[in-house]
């Protein structure tokens, strides 16, 4: 079984790559999979405890404004400092949270084909 990016020759990643870019342009919808959730609550503690990070806490609370936001290998660096920077003192359910969300950025980072959509669901 493949389970590293590595594993998967290059050229077969290239034609998945300009299939799923393809199939944008005509109407394909990708297949989400949750990859964590939390309460109200929790999301505003996150971003309280992200306010001393401008860019990552602004990335963050265009969910609360918009209902909706995209994560890419853009975001990835500069959210995984912020939650390198706040992680040791950030309260235990943040904290889960948070580190839900770095390995959601480091599996980016390691395939940049991938991206978070975060939805508000309420």
């Amino acid at each position: 079984m493949l389970e590293r990016t590595e594993d998967i020759p290059e050229d077969a990643r290239q034609v998945v790559y300009y299939s799923l870019a393809i199939g944008h342009h005509i109407g394909v919808f990708d297949c989400f999979k949750p990859a964590f959730r939390c309460t109200t609550a929790v999301f505003d503690r996150v971003l309280e405890t992200l306010k001393g990070d401008e860019e990552a806490h602004r990335k963050l609370s265009g969910l609360l404004r918009f209902g909706e936001i995209t994560v890419d290998i853009t975001h990835a660096r500069p959210l995984m400092a912020a939650i390198e920077t706040v992680l040791p003192t950030a309260p235990p359910d943040v904290a889960a949270w948070l580190d839900r969300l770095r390995s959601a950025l480091d599996a980016i980072r390691r395939e940049p084909a991938i991206y978070l959509m975060g939805r508000r669901l309420t």
